[in-house]
């Protein structure tokens, strides 16, 4: 299929904070900066504007918004809004009014000096010009091609944080093939999207294909006067199939386009739970033209339909399964995770001490328990020899070397962590005995008070 990119831009970070409907993507690729463009004057700001106008009569999905567009900026113009010589001032107040007069977040104009370097005067559409590809290959490889961090969490828990879906051809595939090689032998999968702000299609349908049957159809891309282009999923896939593991899909207001096309996916194909917050609500596919002296223009020329739902998330976002505060999101995933497994019937009972032990904690990063001091200070004592002080208001566990770890309470009966053992170890104190857990034990050890 034709290659469909999604993006968002961060050029108006501060202005979009209270524009609810928009979004912003991860900052562009760290590449050797051109030097610094000189200040802008008038007749080059009234040249960018007749630029972008032009662009957006022929080029933007929607006509019918180009009126309100080109008003919107012709008043900026005249009024003064846009007398400035800082180009990078320059492009925010111009995002600031494409954006609120067409009421759609990829419109937007970048200070991009390098992007803008690489494709003036070139005759190859933008997506398609071999040195700005370069350029997002660039940033594709510093970050290995958008899959960020890999954990596994306790339980077995495999998560996966996707920073931003690039692609670059037979390079992005095989980071997708490792990453979900890991994922695949998780006992219950996360995929953290928070803060994504799209990128390219094919990216995501790489991705999607791996929870869905082959020859599936996914999404379909209209453009004007052009045939539809459908996405459908692929049949070879390196890594193979991912089945029967529960699917958790971390959303927050940053995410925007490409990534919330998966999203959107997962929730309407029913391949798992989103957990967060409502997205950006920017479904629109756009694509970048020069703009002199040194910008680039993103233009939104089509749009998504989605097989199941018959439209997109445009402008409404799309809204999470269980929605909490976006920082509690990954926990709320995990318990949730925790408690489908241990729902299983005939699980290996050493698959479910692990999620138990995990689950625990948890519990106690999202509903942290209170003991009172007074409670505390009596359960300070020497245990066996294991001496346990009442220190600031808490207990510490001094060791036979002299060194202090800090014991955090897990639960309101006196269950503690032990800071800096990764929750491999805790203590249980009952005011007469302390009961020493190890992860990787089946029954505690127990010492009685002295």
């Amino acid at each position: 299929m034709n290659r469909v990119r999604l993006f968002l831009s961060v050029c108006a970070l501060a202005g979009l904070a209270g524009t609810p409907a928009l979004a912003q993507q991860a900052a562009p690729a760290p590449v050797a900066r051109a030097e610094a463009m000189a200040p802008l004057n008038g007749g080059q700001r009234a040249a960018a504007v007749a630029t972008i106008l032009q662009t957006v009569q022929t080029r933007y999905v929607f006509p019918d918004r180009v009126a309100a567009i080109r008003d919107r900026l012709n008043e900026g113009l005249s009024s003064g809004r846009y007398d400035t010589a800082d180009p990078s001032v320059f492009a925010e107040r111009v995002t600031a009014d494409l954006r609120e007069s067409s009421g759609d977040g990829h419109m937007y104009l970048n200070h991009a000096p390098d992007e803008y370097a690489a494709v003036a005067g070139s005759e190859v559409e933008t997506a398609d010009n071999p040195a700005f590809q370069a350029i997002w290959a660039a940033a594709a490889l510093r970050s290995n091609h958008g899959l960020t961090e890999m954990r596994i969490l306790p339980g077995n828990i495999r998560y996966l944080r996707i920073g931003q879906f690039h692609w670059v051809a037979d390079r992005t595939g095989q980071a997708y093939d490792d990453a979900m090689r890991f994922l695949r032998d998780g006992d219950a999968l996360i995929i953290d999207l928070r803060g994504n702000g799209g990128g390219d299609h094919a990216a995501v349908r790489y991705l999607l294909s791996h929870f869905m049957e082959p020859d599936q159809l996914d999404i379909t891309f209209l453009e004007a006067g052009k045939d539809p282009v459908q996405s459908r999923t692929l049949d070879n896939l390196p890594a193979g199939r991912v089945r029967g593991k529960p699917l958790y899909v971390l959303i927050n207001r940053q995410v925007g386009s490409a990534a919330e096309a998966f999203a959107y996916d997962v929730q309407q194909f029913r391949l798992g739970t989103l957990i967060g917050a409502t997205t950006a609500g920017a479904a629109n596919n756009n694509t970048f033209f020069p703009v002199a002296p040194g910008f680039m223009l993103s233009v939104s020329y089509g749009r998504p339909v989605h097989p199941l739902s018959g439209t997109n998330w445009e402008g409404a976002g799309v809204s999470p399964d269980v929605a909490v505060d976006p920082d509690a999101a990954l926990d709320t995933a995990a318990a949730q995770a925790l408690e489908t497994l241990l729902a299983r019937a005939g699980a290996d009972p050493v698959d479910r001490a692990g999620w138990e032990w995990a689950q625990t904690a948890v519990r106690a990063r999202l509903h942290p328990p209170t003991i009172a001091p007074d409670r505390l200070q009596a359960l300070a004592g020497t245990y066996g020899g294991r001496v346990i002080l009442f220190e600031d208001g808490g207990l510490v566990w001094r060791r036979a070397n002299g060194q202090k770890a800090k014991l955090v309470p897990m639960t309101a009966d006196s269950l503690f962590s032990v800071e800096g053992y990764d929750d491999r170890l805790r203590f249980r104190l009952t005011g007469d005995a302390l009961e020493m857990q190890r992860i990787d034990e089946p029954a505690p050890s127990r010492f009685t008070r002295d």
